[in-house]
């Protein structure tokens, strides 16, 4: 641990900042990985409690564990190992679409801000300097928290990879500070959690008022990036990159966008096959039969991002491609797919043999033990919390690329539910649909959130993330957001996109298949034109283009599979049904987005959508390349 008047006086921080930390009781600032292991732990003890003083009474928020692979970190209360949708509030006058402090709490923000300073008072504190955003495009930003925070600070120090104080440069200004304050969940907040963005002159303060990292060290500081670009004129997307390396050595980069839950952090993890070596692409739910298919190579895999690319306009070429950049030093992988041994070999073998100790959250801790990922902490007995994760440096995981990359396809996965004749659903998706840029840039404004998401709290029905799938983390106006991610596809003409859905397609169970089976046959086919028989316009003209047929490896795969209404469970009448619920679902979406401030050509392409336009309508908008 460090520190000393050199490294305070190297920080060009706010007065009311300084004056925060000249009044606690120490501070703690850590200089090297092991030190934020061993802070998490009470300096190394099997299981350490995190506790604050609530109106005399001691509360418990967190316990962690030491294992042999790393710490286990597992909240007390089951509301707080998800991420709430509706945590973000603005403090700040600024423009925003978003919840102002004063209108859901009833006072202005700055008698908390100043309780919370007072909190921080005679307290030890975690100090930690690091760069939102990458060492290279990043933007200098602090952390302080609660001493016996250690497992946060050393989360964030993985997200988002801090600057330990023998690196740290004279003059460091933070464009973004974080303050954690646990206490003020159960005090002012009816136990919820609350993630209060400040966006001041001169530094966008984020006061985290509960200690999961999702919504503050994870989303809020992608918050942050979206704060700035939406200034500068840019965007930080929210998708997974990955270079797929095809057996012939054919190479294209696929980035896969979405809600939470969408397939993100899957679609860079290899193809999923069963104990017999098996493709799985689903099991029908009435008969329960299963449908395989043979792969003999799968492509090799060469991750880039897996949640935050960042768009930054230094990274843009002449390429027509859109050129993105990861915006983390580490990834917060959710592992609830990974219920046994042997589902995931590649990450199994990576948690339980890591290079240097990791974080893990919602998992069973035994110390001394291997903690392993498939087993879930018990949110009840019987039932697993649907969101254990491992906070994972990307320096670890095999085969992962640091350079920009000039992103090929485009993905946008959807979370679908099962769709018959009887129960008809947006479960109408097939394998995977090829679309026109403006139908595109209209699934980025609605982004549905899904079927049964396992990442956040609320998960029922059909709902929308909001624009770009970032809108739960973003301050500004939801139409300088659409706006920007228009201009986006307008500048990247030479990039396909395609819609994937994920858990179901009509009445077959799939789980993340389908985009695992894109990526294997768009990296096979490279920038081939597609044929005239290839692809037909879908029955749901939201849908862009359905394949007639496809064959991948050398295996024609199931109509059914393709086209939805050609499932005798579904048939025409289920799947119309399930378009008008699509189709309503965007034009109840698209609405918010009809202001004067939305660029006309977008505004030209929701009224399409509004008037049940035809796939050729939205071509004529933005052409498409086939």
């Amino acid at each position: 641990m460090h520190v000393s008047q050199d490294f305070l006086s190297k920080l060009i921080l706010p007065e009311e900042t300084r004056q925060v930390l000249n009044k606690a009781s120490r501070l703690i600032i850590p200089e090297t990985r092991e030190d934020f292991f061993t802070l998490a732990t009470g300096g190394g003890q099997d299981v350490f409690e995190v506790k604050y003083d609530v109106n005399g009474e001691e509360v418990l928020e967190v316990t962690v564990t030491k294992c042999k692979n790393g710490i286990v970190v597992n909240y007390t209360d089951i509301y707080m190992r998800r991420r709430d949708p509706d945590c973000t509030v603005v403090a700040d006058n600024g423009d925003t679409d978003k919840t102002r402090y004063k209108d859901r709490f009833g006072e202005e923000f700055d008698l908390l801000r100043q309780k919370t300073f007072d909190w921080f008072a005679n307290q030890e504190l975690i100090v930690m300097p690091f760069m939102a955003g990458g060492n290279e495009l990043g933007y200098p930003a602090l952390l302080i928290a609660p001493g016996n925070a250690g497992f946060f600070a050393g989360g964030l120090a993985d997200l988002q990879s801090f600057v330990s104080p023998k690196d740290l440069p004279e003059g460091f200004k933070p464009r973004a500070i974080i303050y954690v304050a646990p206490p003020f969940r159960h005090t002012h907040f009816n136990k919820k959690q609350v993630v209060v963005h400040n966006r001041l002159k001169d530094v966008h303060e984020l006061f985290s008022y509960n200690l999961y990292p999702g919504p503050s060290a994870k989303k809020g500081i992608y918050g942050v990036l979206l704060t700035i670009g939406e200034v500068e004129g840019w965007v930080t997307v929210h998708g997974s990159t990955v270079k797929v390396i095809t057996p012939y050595e054919n190479i294209i980069t696929i980035m896969h966008e979405g809600a939470s839950g969408s397939g993100k952090s899957e679609m860079i993890e290899k193809l999923h096959k069963d104990v017999n070596n098996q493709i799985l692409l689903g099991k029908n739910l009435k008969t329960n039969e299963k449908t395989y298919l043979e792969i003999k190579e799968t492509c090799d895999l060469q991750p880039i991002t897996d949640d935050m690319a960042l768009c930054h306009p230094s990274l843009q070429n002449e390429s027509k491609k859109l050129v993105v950049k990861d915006a983390e030093a580490g990834w917060f992988i959710r592992l609830d797919h990974i219920k046994k041994y042997g589902t995931d070999p590649n990450y199994e073998s990576l948690c339980i043999h890591p290079p240097e100790p990791l974080i893990f959250l919602n998992l069973q801790g035994v110390p001394g033990s291997t903690c392993l990922i498939w087993e879930h902490t018990m949110d009840e007995p019987g039932k697993p919390c649907p969101n254990p994760r491992v906070i994972m440096p990307r320096k670890f995981v095999p085969g992962v690329t640091d350079e920009a990359a000039e992103i090929d396809v485009r993905s946008f996965g959807v979370r679908t539910p099962p769709c018959t004749r009887e129960k008809p659903s947006y479960g109408i998706i097939g394998l995977f649909h090829i679309l026109p840029p403006a139908i595109a840039w209209l699934w980025r404004l609605v982004a549905p959130r899904g079927h049964a998401n396992p990442s956040i709290t609320d998960s029922k029905g059909l709902t929308s993330e909001g624009v770009g799938s970032y809108w739960p983390f973003a301050t500004g106006k939801m139409v300088d957001q659409a706006n920007l991610l228009l201009e986006q596809i307008i500048n990247s003409s030479s990039t396909r996109y395609i819609l994937t859905p994920n858990q179901h397609i009509g009445v077959y169970k799939v789980g993340f298949m389908p985009q695992w089976i894109a990526r294997e046959y768009m990296a096979r086919r490279g920038s081939a034109k597609f044929r005239p028989d290839q692809l037909v316009e879908s029955r749901c003209h939201l849908l862009g283009y359905a394949f007639d047929n496809l064959k991948v490896d050398g295996t024609f795969l199931p109509k059914g599979f393709l086209r939805v209404d050609e499932q005798p469970e579904v048939g025409e009448d289920g799947y119309d049904a399930g378009a008008k619920i699509l189709s309503d679902f965007f034009k109840q979406e698209l609405q918010q987005y009809l202001t004067p401030d939305l660029n006309p050509l977008g505004r030209k392409i929701i009224e399409c959508c509004m008037n049940d336009g035809k796939i050729d309508e939205y071509i004529s908008l933005i052409p498409i390349r086939l």
